[in-house]
């Protein structure tokens, strides 16, 4: 393997360059397959530039030159998720004039295993116009999990070529561009596909390139069908809603991915570095989904059910009972990230038994369930025998192995006390505690429908997990009381203030005074950034409105508590937080990122963005499908 780019530490060993940046690069989409570049359509300025197919990046260049210039952005329109034109112009020909004359759009269209781009070159010259198009390509084929680790370098891959196509491997990898009518030329593996184009006065020329890839051992792929999701579904007159909702489906619709061997589909997580199975993610994206398509959430349970753990692994944090959190392909780069089946999340096992009990309140039928049970019984006994503490609450321990912490807020730095210092291990989030208290209960009305067990032992550990909940978590502060953000290892309440209380509206783990403090709590100025929740209020000393998971804002957070005020009969509250969510959304063109600043309504007009933040992604592409089933009438004119 090359040496990985980045900087010097002094030491003479290279380090990991920063995150790459995703926020002003544009992408086209349909899993496994995504290509990234810059507005213009070139790749190599920024290090996200590339083709990308299972989680490796086969090209990372895209130089287009008019006789050997680089030519200059006029605009970019995005078709759907997968299509995009780019629009530039060739300027200084001799009678120009003012007006530029030569104009060339990029149709650029990727399908799962293919790019394809169409060149076409308009002159409004007054005279003909002869002259060179060219393309430097770069081929590659690196690890995306690499990639966001912050090694950059390149890989060296196995070429062939005959006449216009260009042929490369690496391990399981391999790919394949053709460029019909043009000449190749090769460097290493830098490409130049050259095309002469002559072209009378006012005349116009294509021409094209398609790149295919494939990975020989890939664990997902995509899937056969097509899901017929339609905006007309969805229960709303709103035109704002109904136009955030149509993106939004066109976006889940490229994000779909088939287990290889399997016949479900499932959403991958998100574009660029989660284009695969995530446990948490998988199963909230569904249960927002769950009103309008319940087959997202059946195939999400089976899937999920068949990696459910079987025994102990202290590196991959598998326990008996346990639903993964990520799977991955196996690749020589694995070493930059986690296991290839990693089981490090704490809440993906309970959200799996809510979502089940869920998806057959919603009357999928038994005989849709009954397949599932035994994963249920596993489940409920991993979080009684495995995922519980000392102290009945359900915890996490950083092993070393994976990641230290292992709730949704999984950066290293996201649990803080008040003052601003790092909470320690074990850790109990609140917010898994309402999930565990929601799975307990939902798990022992299955039992008492479909037996043959007794379901009174479960609605017995519910209760208690209520009890212990009231008595350990509540604090308080001057502006009264509210849930702690976790308890730490000792068993103390973290004291700062964060959105992880709205998680716990719904569940049953509060009353209703109790829901009224945490309502009151998330629409005022601390956490309620007029965009949506902070993760972090503002009055905290760890807070910065960059902040991973310390001050930024999350959609899917904040949709979550939107549908619990909803349940807790707090609708106004519910209102506040969804406009703030269709502020940030128009701000965003109704493509909602991964994430976006905390910075308010009071500091700017328009939200900031996080300039690391994935795009599309899943449970922010469900967040105004749940908005619209559960804020029926609602107008999305913030």
């Amino acid at each position: 393997m090359p040496e990985p780019a980045g900087h010097g530490d002094g030491s003479g060993v290279p380090q990991p360059a920063p995150q790459p940046l995703l926020h002003d690069a544009s992408v086209q989409l349909a899993a496994p397959t995504q290509a990234w570049s810059r507005r213009d359509g070139d790749m190599g300025a920024a290090p996200i530039d590339g083709v990308y197919h299972c989680d490796t990046r086969v090209l990372d260049r895209l130089d287009l030159l008019v006789d050997g210039v680089t030519p200059e952005f006029l605009a970019e329109a995005r078709i759907t998720a997968g299509e995009t034109v780019f629009l530039t112009l060739a300027r200084g020909r001799p009678g120009e004039g003012a007006d530029p004359r030569l104009r060339l759009s990029r149709r650029r269209r990727v399908r799962p295993g293919l790019v394809e781009e169409t060149i076409r070159l308009d002159s409004a010259l007054p005279q003909p116009y002869r002259g060179e198009l060219s393309l430097a390509v770069h081929l590659d084929a690196t690890s995306i999990v690499a990639l966001k680790s912050g090694f950059l370098a390149t890989h060296d891959v196995e070429i062939t070529g005959t006449g216009d196509t260009v042929t490369w491997s690496r391990d399981a990898v391999s790919a394949s561009l053709t460029a019909p009518g043009a000449t190749l030329s090769r460097d290493g593996q830098t490409v130049t596909l050259r095309w002469a184009v002559d072209l009378p006065a006012g005349g116009t020329t294509e021409v094209g390139w398609h790149l295919t890839a494939a990975h020989a051992t890939a664990v997902l792929e995509a899937p056969r069908d097509d899901p017929g999701w339609a905006v007309d579904r969805v229960p709303t007159a709103s035109p704002d809603l109904r136009r955030w909702i149509t993106r939004s489906l066109d976006d889940l619709a490229s994000l779909r991915l088939t287990p290889r061997g399997r016949t479900e589909a499932i959403l991958g997580a998100g574009a660029p570095w989660f284009l695969t199975l995530f446990g948490r993610d998988s199963l909230i994206t569904a249960l927002f989904l769950l009103p309008f398509d319940p087959r997202v959430a059946l195939d999400t349970l089976h899937v999920l059910a068949g990696f459910q753990g079987t025994r102990v692994d202290p590196v991959t944090g598998e326990q008996p009972g346990k639903i993964p959190h990520e799977l991955r392909n196996v690749s020589a780069d694995v070493t930059f990230g986690l296991p290839p089946l990693y089981y490090g999340t704490i809440d993906a096992t309970p959200l799996w038994l809510v979502l089940l009990h869920e998806t057959w309140r919603a009357g999928v039928g038994d005989d849709a369930v009954r397949p599932l049970l035994g994963a249920a019984h596993a489940a409920l006994a991993w979080m009684r025998d495995d995922g519980a503490g000392n102290d009945g609450f359900i915890r996490y321990q950083g092993d070393g192995h994976g990641l230290a912490n292992q709730g949704w807020k999984d950066s290293g730095d996201a649990i803080r006390w008040h003052d601003g210092s790092l909470a320690h291990p074990p850790i109990a989030l609140p917010e898994v505690q309402a999930y565990a208290y929601r799975a307990a209960l939902g798990g022992a009305e299955l039992l008492e429908h479909f037996g043959p067990d007794d379901p009174a032992p479960w609605r017995a550990w519910a209760a208690a997990l209520k009890a212990r909940f009231r008595a350990r978590f509540w604090i308080d502060d001057p502006a009264g009381a509210y849930p702690a953000l976790a308890l730490d290892g000792a068993g103390r309440p973290v004291d700062a203030v964060a959105s992880n209380m709205g998680h716990l509206l719904g569940s049953g783990l509060v009353d209703a005074d109790e829901a009224r403090l945490i309502a009151d709590r998330l629409i005022g100025g601390g956490l309620n950034s007029g965009f949506g929740l902070r993760t972090l209020s503002r009055d905290e000393a760890a807070y910065w409105p960059l902040g991973y998971h310390i001050g930024s804002v999350w959609p899917h957070d904040t949709t979550i508590a939107v549908l619990g005020l909803v349940k807790e009969g707090l609708p106004d509250h519910a209102r506040v937080l969804a406009d703030g969510l269709a502020r940030a959304a128009r701000g965003f063109d109704w493509q909602l990122p991964e994430l976006w600043s905390g910075d308010g309504t009071d500091v700017t007009p328009r939200p900031v963005p996080y300039p690391a933040a994935c795009h599309p992604l899943t449970w922010a592409a469900a967040a105004p499908l749940a908005l619209a089933y559960a804020l029926p009438g609602w107008p999305c004119d913030a």
